[in-house]
């Protein structure tokens, strides 16, 4: 892994132009620049490196095919068979690799490509991986969370089969890009010591997530999908505790999912309707603008590879709350740039956000700190500077 600290320069060599395949079942559409965003926004920065993309967008067929758009580097969507659910998930990335293989024979013999990116093991790193032997392409895959084989999105002897194709993934793999640490962990304990893995965090665009003054009453902003395991339960309960203290404090949710009706009736039945914004989805601008506007970033998540959204606020200027045991401890100096509290401790965070919310000094000096820290190495500039060199590794 290269240190987060090392500049853009040192990790950058010009040598000749490089081509890579891109595989990923997350990228923007039409209507929704912030899905797959973590995987688009880097192949912007690897272009001004002089690095050419082939982007492909996978999607099962009974999925519905999406609307290609909302990204700088085009991709375009490729649908394949798969069956519905956990079930077909094992041999999704066999049916991939049928779907493209004639395509990308093509692509070979008028613009070679030097290495494959996969995202996630299945069905991409899957395809990958037949795609390699059959035209001898070197292949990356990057593990974008905690679930590294699997064995919580699908159950029974059908996540057994994930489980085993992706560790046949993960060794055949030049490398393993692994978003933190704590997701590297989890791929050596589950595919072996001799699995080649590196770390190269996710970037943010520090122009987008910009700081800027506020003036206005607090506010406390949280974005993530509303599912149980980020947490937002959690921060409804911690804010109703401290909503006495601080009268003109309100609470913004950005996010959507299956929690939301839920987390609405919770929210009237603590009395605190009327200060909690729902927002929804909204598109990366509106979130950057968001960040500029809070006063701090709270997202109590207890299953959490990395976060990008936590570098965003933290880039935007603002001290961080997150749990404990999870990617981003290695981000988060205590005290320092955020804070990490236990996941679902009520009165921890409870606690932290009472002292952060009357103590503006500190939370300006906790801001500024947090800046630096992504400007000084958690940068899309710095990530794809690093993903150029692992690149280029591959190539020798």
């Amino acid at each position: 892994m290269t240190a987060p600290g090392s500049t853009i320069q040192e990790l950058v060599t010009p040598k000749q132009p490089l081509h890579v395949l891109t595989l990923t079942p997350f990228y923007p559409v039409t209507g929704d620049d912030a899905q797959g965003c973590f995987v688009a926004e880097p192949l912007a920065e690897l272009a001004r490196l002089g690095v050419a993309n082939t982007v492909r967008a996978v999607r099962p067929f009974y999925r519905g095919g999406p609307t290609a758009g909302g990204s700088t580097i085009a991709a375009r969507w490729v649908r394949f068979f798969s069956l519905p659910g956990g079930r077909g998930l094992s041999n999704a990335g066999a049916f991939l690799f049928a779907r493209l293989l004639f395509e990308i024979r093509r692509l070979q013999g008028s613009k070679p490509v030097h290495v494959i990116h996969a995202h996630s093991a299945l069905p991409c790193g899957h395809a990958a991986t037949l795609l390699s032997r059959e035209l001898k392409i070197p292949f990356v895959v990057t593990v974008h969370g905690l679930d590294a084989f699997s064995s919580r999105q699908v159950e029974g002897r059908a996540g057994e089969w994930c489980a085993r194709i992706s560790q046949s993934v993960y060794r055949s793999a030049r490398s393993v890009i692994c978003i933190s640490e704590k997701v590297r962990d989890q791929v050596i304990e589950g595919a072996g010591p001799r699995v080649e893995t590196t770390v190269i965090y996710n970037g943010v665009d520090p122009e987008m997530f910009s700081p800027a003054d506020t003036e206005d009453a607090p506010v406390i902003l949280s974005v993530g999908n509303l599912i149980p395991i980020k947490g937002h339960e959690l921060l409804l309960r911690a804010f109703a505790a401290i909503q006495n203290q601080f009268p003109r404090l309100s609470l913004e949710i950005i996010g959507d999912g299956p929690e939301r009706p839920r987390l609405q009736k919770l929210a009237n039945e603590l009395g605190i309707a009327a200060k909690i914004s729902f927002r929804g989805r909204q598109g990366r601008r509106q979130v950057a603008d968001a960040m500029r506007r809070a006063t701090l970033f709270a997202l109590p998540s207890r299953y959490e590879g990395l976060g990008c959204v936590y570098l965003e606020a933290m880039s935007a200027g603002k001290p961080v709350i997150a749990c404990r045991k999870q990617g981003i401890e290695e981000v988060v100096q205590q005290g320092v740039n955020g804070y990490l509290i236990g996941a679902d401790d009520l009165q921890e965070l409870t606690e932290t956000l009472a002292g952060l919310l009357s103590q503006p000094d500190l939370r300006r000096k906790m801001g500024h700190a947090a800046r630096q820290t992504v400007l000084q190495g958690y940068t899309l500039g710095h990530q794809a500077a690093r993903l150029l060199r692992l690149y280029r590794e591959c190539q020798a």
